[in-house]
């Protein structure tokens, strides 16, 4: 039974891969990133049910079981199986001999029962046995109402660009290789002459003068050989950083919502990928062609000599061939494994080095570092696998060609001693032969190099297909109307996460343009997520926010976060000084406009006690600073941006009171004509804003001034009377 397989491009992907595998099993295809944003992908991952939700969604009738094998076996195929207690699998087939699944990460797998459950089967039930949790899909009519999207082929032509704008340095190559073709065909023949002519006839001239040429074409290719590395290299590192700035301003170009949804190790790996490809477009890509044609030559040559040893020749090369062949499918698999493994790695490495002092705080040294450990055996195990593959490959590689080598030789000796050949002929063949073995060589190691050049292109071609946050397509606003006042109507917003309930429902609020409004609630109320909506974080909202006249939708991202200044609960420290970390976005730093933020935020005279100063550099190369500094570094790099909106989320609960006190001071004389919003608990924070706004179970509970919801006795007065001791 046939099965279109397809390989999770995430490491948290398998769930949308296997319901795109079922649907391409009746006939319909998806990209896996629609199926992803219809069931709601996230960085953990989807659940059964999500599974479940979107493939109804998407015209399936659904059932969830747990079921013994024995059930199993009866059940409508393909179906979507809970694997090792956190992974998703396509069951194909399960006989009570064998059992055969997609796994999106693995490839297509074949295991015996006993040993499928130890995978699958997750409980023990007492009328059943070993059960394990299978969903259950089959097509109702509605899957065939829509007709799906059409498959879009890997493209190379976005890889290929990158050739055409160094053609002037890849046609020097080609004349190289050329070059060097035409002196290697020369020399067998000046090999056969001086061997026939010269030692025949015992003329030692001829032979110096043969020899002399001998000399000056192996001489001249060294040089070209010297020269085409070169090229070869400069045109490397061209396409390498021509691959990796590209795919960096893509990234740049992406939602932000994206990296909500990804692992840092799956981007990290992706800059291998783009390795791999400008590997192959500048390696095998260029040298395959001339390969190519040499082989072409020298068999031809070969044939004039003697055909039936060309023959011979080819037989072996083809067994040689579909031997390597065997391999490729067992390569695929270590392959997909070997990335997902790389991605967990790059994921536990960065936990170790980041998560250092919490895990020495909570005496977990030893269980993140077995956890690390864990992973790395599976590498040795894979390892190992692959050297067990390799070595099985190149021990049947070298029977084949040792064996077609030595029928080879016996067939050319009998050739001389039965005076079909001269001893000439003899050396000058088998110098032909060697020059096609090479090409055969490059040509299996091409095979492999395209299967994992293709792997690398698929999943990069993901990233360079997904939509931009500004479409070139689309146009966009880029000036604010004279009203900047904010105006939600009936904003909801659900979590692309199938299950989710909506985090805000119904909120109905305006901003006032120059005033300061505060957002308080319970922890999950939505102030967050209020807020990056409107930092255009998070665009998958229901309703209509106005920025005087204008939709907020058809405000350009890059244009409206000039305008706006914020400090997030997780701001980012960069690994650099600190005036630079305050100015990020200048490319010359105003050094007044510099100090007079750091006095605003209240940390000018922590940094005047460092050796360097401002220059002082932070991050993970430099000096570590307390959380109180940092939160006082992003409030003076919001300050220094100086924009028109603010949008403050808790910037300063980790402030002592003292310091707390004098930024709140120092920021009332900034706010001043600006647009504020801020996210906080502390009444020492909102109390002096202009509006405050009561978020409760993503609803608008109360508004209005401090003063008024304090006399009220409702949600506000809940959240402060301990601060202001209310009631006591």
């Amino acid at each position: 039974m046939s099965f279109h397989f397809y390989t999770q491009l995430n490491s948290m992907d398998c769930g949308p891969t296997c319901l795109r595998m079922v649907i391409k099993h009746y006939g319909k295809h998806y990209s896996a990133d629609f199926i992803r944003q219809q069931m709601g992908f996230s960085k953990a991952g989807v659940s059964l049910l999500g599974i479940s939700d979107t493939a109804e969604k998407m015209g399936f009738r659904t059932r969830g079981l747990q079921i013994n094998y024995k059930m199993l076996q009866n059940v409508q195929q393909p179906s979507i199986l809970h694997w090792d207690q956190n992974h998703f699998v396509v069951l194909i087939e399960a006989s009570k001999r064998k059992v055969r699944i997609a796994d999106p990460a693995h490839g297509i797998l074949m295991y015996t029962p006993e040993e499928f459950q130890e995978h699958w089967a997750s409980n023990i039930s007492e009328k059943d046995g070993k059960v394990g949790t299978v969903l259950m899909l089959e097509p109702t009519p509605d899957f065939y109402n829509d007709y799906g999207d059409k498959e879009k082929k890997l493209s190379w032509g976005i890889f290929t660009q990158y050739l055409r704008q160094n053609r002037w340095q890849i046609s020097q190559v080609f004349f190289s290789l050329l070059l060097s073709s035409i002196i290697q065909l020369l020399l067998p023949f000046l090999t056969q002459t001086m061997v026939d002519t010269g030692i025949n006839t015992q003329n030692l001239q001829y032979i110096t003068i043969v020899l002399i040429a001998q000399l000056t074409l192996t001489f001249s290719n060294a040089i070209v050989v010297f020269i085409r590395s070169r090229l070869q290299l400069n045109i490397s590192n061209s396409i390498n950083l021509s691959l990796l700035s590209d795919f960096w301003i893509k990234l740049s170009r992406l939602p932000l919502s994206y990296f909500d949804s990804r692992h840092t190790g799956d981007t990290l790996q992706r800059i291998n990928d783009n390795q791999q490809i400008q590997k192959f477009l500048t390696g095998d890509a260029l040298s395959i062609i001339f390969s190519g044609a040499n082989f072409l030559i020298y068999a031809v040559i070969l044939t004039f000599y003697s055909v039936p040893l060309f023959l011979v020749f080819m037989t072996g090369n083809i067994l040689y061939f579909g031997w390597i062949r065997l391999f490729l499918f067992l390569r695929r698999k270590i392959n997909y494994q070997t990335f997902h493994l790389s991605a967990t790695e790059n994921n536990a490495t960065l936990q170790l080095v980041q998560g250092m002092q919490e895990i020495r705080l909570n005496n977990a040294e030893k269980l993140k570092r077995w956890e690390w450990e864990n992973i790395q055996a599976l590498i040795y195990k894979l390892n190992f696998k692959s050297l067990n593959y390799n070595q099985w490959q190149s021990t049947g590689g070298l029977f084949i060609t040792q064996g077609k080598d030595i029928i080879l030789s016996f067939m050319v000796a009998k050739m001389v001693i039965e005076g079909q050949l001269t001893f000439g002929t003899m050396l000058a063949i088998q110098y032909i032969i060697g020059q096609l073995s090479s090409p055969v060589q490059q040509l299996i190691g091409l095979s492999q190099s395209i299967q994992d050049t293709k792997i690398s292109m698929e999943r990069l071609n993901e990233i360079h297909t997904l939509k931009e946050e500004e479409p070139p397509e689309q146009h966009f606003v880029n000036e604010l109307p004279e009203s900047k006042t904010l105006s939600i109507q009936q904003l909801s917003f659900t979590y692309p996460v199938a299950g989710s309930n909506p985090v805000l429902e119904n909120i109905s609020l305006t901003i006032p343009e120059g005033k300061t409004t505060a957002i308080v609630g319970v922890s999950g109320s939505g102030k967050t997520t209020l807020l990056k909506i409107l930092l255009k974080v998070y665009e998958g909202y229901d309703g209509n926010i106005h920025v005087g006249n204008k939709n907020f939708r058809h405000l350009g991202h890059t244009f409206w976060r000039n305008q706006c200044g914020s400090v997030l609960q997780d701001g980012y420290i960069f690994n650099d000084s600190i005036a630079r970390n305050i100015a990020v976005s200048d490319e010359y730093i105003d050094y007044p406009k510099l100090l007079d933020s750091c006095k605003i935020a209240n940390i000018l005279s922590f940094i005047e006690t460092l050796p360097n100063g401002l220059n002082t550099k932070l991050g993970a190369d430099g000096t570590g600073i307390s959380q109180g500094q940092r939160q006082r570094i992003l409030i003076a790099r919001a300050v220094y941006k100086d924009p028109q909106y603010l949008f403050l989320d808790e910037a300063t609960n980790a402030l002592d009171a003292n310091n707390e006190k004098d930024i709140v001071e120092n920021l009332q004389d900034f706010f001043k004509g600006k647009t504020v919003i801020i996210v906080a608990h502390r009444l020492s924070t909102v109390k002096n804003a202009d509006n405050v706004i009561v978020l409760h179970n993503g609803q608008v509970a109360e508004e209005g001034s401090h003063e008024y919801l304090a006399s009220i006795q409702g949600k506000y007065y809940e959240l402060v009377r301990n601060q202001l001791e209310l009631g006591q």
